[in-house]
């Protein structure tokens, strides 16, 4: 497998190119490490972008939900999808208000998903599900049962037409503006995790996991 994305008419980045990135393990390292993608798609004409979890596994993308979603049935049609996910790194504070922004890192993927059919792969992909928001989670739940297998649709994106995008470091001012006394700089900002807190219908003699309480995301 090539090591990096290549580039279509529709991913290559016009605005601020030098911030665009097709290496595969950079995508592969964002979309690890966040939680929710944007799926946009289009019914009878009418524009929608849904917020929902997902999963990576190799070079697929893997989306899921009720069989009744109106978003998931229109991709099991095959209509084109556009996919996004973000993280926010900071925020940019510049001495002219024109000039503030955000670091970030992005990914964009495009293309038509596919269904996953059969209850072993459903299987691994709820697995898959499962481990990308706590890993080692899955060895201790309750596995589907063949009713829940058929409620839900699991959709495979492939990443063939990806590309990221990109920024880091310090606010870009107007270089007259270097001059004012205005603090610049960045508000750095990370996900953080805080103490578990105990179903209030958990049983007295279990005790915390240690994938929770040492539970962290890089």
């Amino acid at each position: 497998m090539s090591e990096v994305i290549t580039p279509t008419s529709r991913t290559k980045l016009r605005r601020s190119p030098g911030r665009g990135n097709f290496d595969r393990a950079t995508i592969y390292r964002i979309l690890d490490e966040a939680f929710v993608c944007h799926v946009g798609f289009t019914v009878d004409n009418h524009p929608f972008v849904i917020p929902t979890g997902y999963a990576r596994v190799g070079d697929r993308l893997l989306i899921h939900g009720s069989s009744a979603s109106r978003m998931l049935r229109a991709l099991a049609g095959e209509a084109e999808v556009c996919v996004t996910v973000t993280l926010i790194d900071g925020l940019v504070l510049a001495r002219s208000a024109f000039h503030h922004s955000m670091n970030y890192r992005s990914v964009v993927i495009l293309g038509q998903a596919t269904v996953v059919n059969g209850e072993r792969e459903k299987l691994r992909a709820l697995r898959a599900f499962s481990e990308h928001v706590v890993p080692g989670r899955w060895q201790e739940v309750r596995r589907p049962s063949k009713d829940e297998l058929k409620a839900t649709l699991i959709l495979s994106l492939p990443l063939t037409e990806a590309s990221a995008k990109i920024r880091t470091g310090a606010p870009v001012d107007d270089e007259a503006d270097y001059a004012l006394e205005v603090w610049a700089g960045v508000i750095p900002l990370r996900l953080a995790v805080g103490v578990p807190v105990d179903d209030p219908r958990l049983k007295d003699d279990v005790g915390v996991p240690r994938y929770v309480s040492n539970y962290r995301r890089d």
